[in-house]
């Protein structure tokens, strides 16, 4: 099994015999390879020995920490496109999403020894790509972004854009779908950093008041609160539309 060596500062290095298996892991860890594969994965090694069964992500953190590579490397799989996808709706530039990812499950690898199952696995790994998204919009807020023609992500499920026309769709009610997205998007992007992030958790990555509480370090009432006026503001610049 490919061991991985991590030092303060430093880059992660691999070490194992000539033509080592790339697996999921390995890609987490090395710039550009974490994203590039467009094939399904296979089911990692963890999970065809069955090592997923019966337990919950924060127990299977524990098997990371305690230096199980499989376990490390059947979260990576399992998360990783929703995080890529977080990242892509928070930096609107899909190199950087990819990038940001990458961060995220590198942070992850290298915190496992003080890793502790107080939480879910789900609300630890959010604050991590919640503090690195924040952290790159605060920095990369005067640049230009990333012009592209999709107004989304494929759907995971066919492989389709969401701005593509339908068939049945006139020319016209393309033309409107496709400024009606686009007008959600940039309203989206518009509103304030906490109402983001919370709509993008709530909405995109279907994350319930508690748990969206958990990552943000505040209460489930004042959360309800965020999303509600961030919801507000969205059906009233969007009215238009609806």
């Amino acid at each position: 099994m490919t061991s991985i060596h991590l030092s303060a500062g430093s880059e992660a290095q691999l070490s194992g015999p000539d033509g080592v298996e790339m697996n999921v892991s390995t890609a987490a860890l090395d710039p550009g390879m974490l994203v590039a594969s467009t094939t399904p994965q296979a089911p990692s090694a963890f999970v065809a020995a069955g090592g997923a069964d019966g337990l919950s992500d924060a127990q299977i953190m524990l098997r990371v920490k305690a230096g199980d590579q499989s376990a490390f490397d059947y979260l990576v799989e399992k998360y990783r496109r929703p995080i890529i996808s977080f990242m892509y709706r928070m930096a609107r530039n899909t190199a950087v999403a990819e990038d940001l990812a990458q961060e995220v499950f590198l942070r992850v690898y290298r915190s496992r020894e003080s890793y502790e199952a107080s939480a879910k696995f789900t609300t630890w790994l959010y604050r991590i790509a919640t503090n690195l998204a924040v952290n790159h919009t605060r920095d990369s807020r005067h640049e230009r972004p990333e012009v592209t023609v999709s107004l989304d992500e494929p759907d995971e499920e066919s492989g389709t854009k969401i701005e593509l026309p339908d068939g049945k769709l006139t020319a016209e009610q393309a033309i409107m779908r496709r400024e009606r997205l686009l007008a959600i998007r940039r309203t989206v992007e518009a509103l304030p950093e906490q109402q983001r992030l919370a709509v993008i958790m709530h909405k995109y990555q279907q994350m319930d008041y508690k748990q969206i509480a958990e990552v943000l370090k505040k209460s489930e009432s004042a959360t309800k609160s965020l999303l509600f006026r961030a919801y507000e503001t969205l059906r009233e610049q969007l009215k238009q539309y609806l």
